[in-house]
């Protein structure tokens, strides 16, 4: 085992995958001699030349189409944006060609590329810089949805969304580049769709994903103090979804909070929600509670930005809720 950051692991999947195999290539917006705006694939044009790690200009529209274009002509690219925020200027090349040309063209292309970069909040980034959009990519057929929460997780999952013949779309978080965690050595890859419990319990399900899960872990520490057991069940992979490993948890724990960083409306907390009540409702033994950030666009201010973020004190509230706990 060796300890690595969590840019660290991400650089480690590209590069591994990339001296395998000659046809993937990174470009995005100073991924090149900048090592990476978080120094995510620092040292790889010193290996692998200006030809696959490439410096693009501020124009993901353009940048983002050539890469579809190589990868219907057998490239496998890896695209990165400065954060998610910004993939909304080419996200007419991510809807409406990557997700869909393969049945577009009755099987004759398909467009194996993988979207990554940071989602979310990452501290006072304002509104436009804060957005967490996981459920509008994963609203999309033809699309995967990968949000790694740690470093083994994400070079495992990030392998596998490489080697994937479909468009992946893998977020990060600004937030957890410097985090760190013990790795194997050797190559591994964790297939995508498969959740993780990375806490068993027996009187409250919380499923979360991303850098957010964090708030999970601290407010099961505490509950625990109570004697109060959390289940908590890292989604990884938001489509597709492993909707059988929630539904087990909840069959044995009769109770679930879903811990999400996005807007209420139609997120994935709501497809979740909807999920098990269809499929295991007589199990229930509380209503599903849901905890998202604020309806509003992200504050600046530290303040109020702290109070529009989910945190481990909402995780309390709610799963003290569920169980009737005054």
């Amino acid at each position: 085992m060796k300890t690595v950051q969590f840019r660290e692991a991400v650089c480690e999947a590209m590069s591994e995958e990339m001296r395998r195999d000659e046809t993937i290539y990174l470009i995005g917006e100073e991924v090149a001699e900048y090592n990476g705006a978080y120094k995510a694939s620092k040292g790889m044009l010193d290996e692998f030349g200006e030809k696959r790690v490439i410096d693009a200009p501020i124009a993901e529209l353009g940048f983002g189409g050539i890469a579809v274009g190589s990868a219907m002509n057998g490239n496998r690219p890896i695209v990165e944006y400065m954060t998610f925020n910004f993939s909304l200027v080419g996200i007419d090349q991510i809807i409406n060609n990557a997700a869909k040309i393969r049945q577009m063209s009755g099987g004759q292309f398909n467009c194996p590329i993988v979207f990554r970069g940071p989602t979310a909040s990452a501290g006072q980034l304002a509104a436009t810089h804060s957005q967490a959009f996981e459920s509008w990519y994963a609203n999309c057929p033809g699309l995967k949805v990968i949000v790694p929460s740690n470093p083994y997780d994400a070079k495992g999952l990030l392998k596998a969304a490489i080697r994937d013949d479909d468009p992946v779309i893998f977020m990060e978080s600004e937030q957890m580049y410097g985090d760190k965690m013990e790795i194997p050595e050797g190559e591994y890859i964790i297939p995508i769709g498969v959740a993780d419990i990375k806490r068993k319990g027996t009187d409250v399900t919380v499923v979360s994903f991303g850098k957010i899960i964090k708030e999970a872990y601290k407010a099961a520490d505490k509950l625990a103090e109570e004697g109060i057991s959390i289940e908590i069940i890292d989604l990884r992979t938001v489509r597709p979804m492993d909707h059988k490993a929630i539904l087990e948890s909840v069959k044995k724990t009769n109770r679930l909070v879903i811990l999400e960083e996005a807007w209420p409306f139609g997120n994935v907390s709501s497809e979740i929600t909807f999920r098990v009540q269809e499929e295991a409702f007589d199990y229930l033994d509380a209503p599903i509670k849901r905890i998202n950030t604020a309806d509003t666009p992200a504050p600046y201010s530290p303040v109020l930005l702290e109070k529009w973020l989910p945190n481990s004190d909402d995780v309390i509230k709610a799963v003290k809720e569920v169980l009737y706990i005054k």
